[in-house]
């Protein structure tokens, strides 16, 4: 069997892009994969170009020799753009060999520990009302855990603008309430989406009753693991930190050091299914759990499933498609064969390969839209982080 072809479809599903990868084979199979660097699809589409240069004619069986040459083969290892391409190249070659053996890729992982994974719910929110409505909704239908996306901003005088002083006031109101509202059994998590400073995350912190969080997911920016180590030494709210690490060696100082309690794992970012396992592994020996970043659409969610399923340290999926939110990037009309949510969890696909199928056909009707990430200032017009 070898490598015939790779095809890229950049294509606006639901509420953004995503870069879906087939790669295709001489004996007829093929496999599906995709890239999270959202946002800059483009760069990673010239990417998989290069790579498919040396990849036709290729063994696509042979998934651990051909991640080692995607990644080293051009001497400047690394970084977002490239490691997206590797990811997406990854888990469909991941797809090919569960499809040749006629196994679900768990098995190609060392079998299923779990039956089902269990999922967070993102819940966004612009106000107090939709906070307090949006969480009542998914707690009465049965989902023990919300991740809070927040957008105050966005119903600010000034649009686009973010002061965050004002936002981790307002913030530690809500929360505050929210907790008293759902009681302790619940679990909620915040995602500040790194928009604070050290100093900035204490406040918040400090502004809440303990036990109203059960983990902040990525407060500030994590280039510099000393200053989140640093700020692990001033709080007791848990961490759940990782999904814009594109491999092993940028989680590494973080599970090591034991700065985070989760480890958000993005298998269409970190270099797919190979390098996920191995970042899995390494949080197993720091008794950290995963929970993986899952923003895109089913190929991404599937490969996540097949990875909890075959992982003992596993939280919870993150899952934007809800009873509270509909961003549309689960199309059934895109993805005709994909994992279906059974209340707040999924059953581990048991179909060959990774359970998901694709309508090229659909989109390569469909046209690429360049649309960038929303951007924040603060109110002296400074830039800051979204």
């Amino acid at each position: 069997m070898k490598i015939t072809d790779i095809k890229t479809y950049q294509t606006f599903i639901g509420q953004g892009n995503q870069l879906i990868v087939k790669v295709e084979t001489s004996s007829g199979i093929h496999g599906w994969g995709a890239s999270g660097l959202t946002g800059r699809e483009l760069a990673v589409v010239g990417a998989i170009a290069h790579y498919k240069n040396f990849l036709i004619g290729k063994d696509p069986r042979r998934i651990g020799a051909i991640w080692q040459e995607l990644y080293r083969s051009q001497y400047f290892e690394g970084g977002r753009v490239l490691t997206a391409a590797i990811s997406a190249i990854d888990i469909a070659l991941h797809d090919i060999k569960g499809k040749t053996l006629g196994v679900p890729v768990y098995e190609l992982l060392g079998g299923k520990q779990r039956d089902y994974v269990d999922c967070f719910a993102s819940l966004r929110f612009t106000n107090r009302q939709q906070l307090m409505e949006k969480a009542e909704l998914l707690l009465s239908q049965g989902w023990k855990v919300l991740r809070l996306a927040p957008a105050e901003y966005e119903e600010n005088e000034e649009p686009g603008v973010f002061d965050p002083r004002e936002s981790l006031a307002t913030l530690a109101e809500w929360l505050t309430e929210l907790r008293q509202k759902s009681g302790s059994k619940v679990v909620i998590g915040l995602d500040y989406h790194h928009r604070l400073t050290v100093a900035e995350t204490v406040s918040f912190l400090q502004h809440m009753p303990e036990a109203t969080l059960d983990f902040i997911e990525e407060p500030i920016r994590d280039e510099n693991p000393g200053a989140y180590e640093n700020l692990r030494t001033m709080v007791r709210v848990p961490f759940a930190i990782g999904e814009e690490f594109s491999s092993k060696w940028q989680f590494m100082p973080y599970l090591e050091r034991n700065i985070t309690q989760f480890a958000r794992v993005d298998v269409c970012n970190v270099g797919g299914i190979t390098e996920a396992m191995k970042v899995a592994a390494l949080a197993e020996m720091h008794y950290i759990d995963l929970m993986p970043h899952n923003p895109l659409g089913p190929i991404c969610t599937a490969a996540s499933l097949h990875l909890a399923a075959a992982c003992p340290n596993m939280s919870w999926l993150e899952e934007i498609n809800t009873p509270a939110e509909a961003a549309g990037t689960n199309s059934a009309e895109f993805y005709p064969e994909q994992p279906k949510l059974e209340g707040a969890r999924y059953k581990v696909p048991d179909l060959p390969g990774l359970g998901v199928e694709f309508n090229e056909d659909l989109a390569a009707k469909q046209s690429f839209e360049m649309k960038e990430t929303p951007r924040l200032r603060r109110s002296d017009g400074s830039f800051t982080n979204w």
